[in-house]
């Protein structure tokens, strides 16, 4: 580690870390929405706005310290990135959960289901990975499972796809229920890639850093 000439505020990244902890349970709210009958969707949906708009607020947290603070525990730009990409996360499974509930799909493919699996195993780690960027200890593991996972769920998005337009999803062959599936899974990969994008801004924070 470089030798630090100067007292930083870390503060910042307690704030990064209360950031990166709403994931986890998003990311668990958009699980049971998929999983919920369509009549427990609209709850769910609604519990999702109030998870995306608490993460706002977190956000705008780190970003309001990151103004206020002359020293900052890492490089300024890559913290100003890392709330965006981690907010990011947040905005695109609120998303999802409300294009489920808007466009009345009933049953999901188990393909979807998948997708949301790796979706929350993605949150976990990322939530795990931010508070370590105190030590940048232990981090490579983290983006390189993150990254096995993109490349997973990108196999799951195309299989996804597949079975919507083979007409063996629960939509069938209706143009209308295929093209809101087709919604809902691309909607879901990119969330996928925004977890990515994190790994991708704590991987250039660790080597900056080493």
């Amino acid at each position: 580690m470089r030798l630090r000439l100067k007292p930083r505020d870390s503060s910042i990244l307690d704030l990064l870390t209360a950031l990166a902890q709403h994931l986890p349970s998003t990311a668990d709210l958009l699980a049971q929405l998929v999983a919920a009958p369509t009549a427990a969707r609209a709850e769910l949906a609604a519990r999702l706005g109030a998870a995306e708009q608490a993460a706002d607020e977190s956000a705008h947290a780190v970003l309001h310290r990151l103004a206020e603070t002359f020293v900052t525990p890492l490089d300024r730009e890559d913290i100003a990135r890392l709330t965006a990409s981690l907010d990011d996360c947040v905005d695109l499974l609120e998303e999802v959960g409300d294009r489920v509930v808007s466009f009345r799909v009933g049953e999901l493919p188990a393909g979807v289901v998948a997708q949301v699996d790796a979706i929350q195993r993605c949150a976990e780690l990322t939530s795990d990975a931010v508070p370590r960027l105190r030590t940048m200890a232990n981090l490579r593991e983290y983006w390189v499972e993150l990254n096995s996972i993109e490349n997973a769920a990108g196999i799951m998005h195309r299989a996804v796809l597949s079975t919507i337009f083979d007409g063996t999803s629960p939509a069938g062959r209706d143009a209308v229920e295929v093209l809101k599936l087709k919604e809902i899974t691309d909607g879901l990969e990119r969330a996928v890639n925004a977890f990515e994008r994190v790994a991708a801004v704590i991987e250039t924070i660790a080597i900056k850093e080493a």
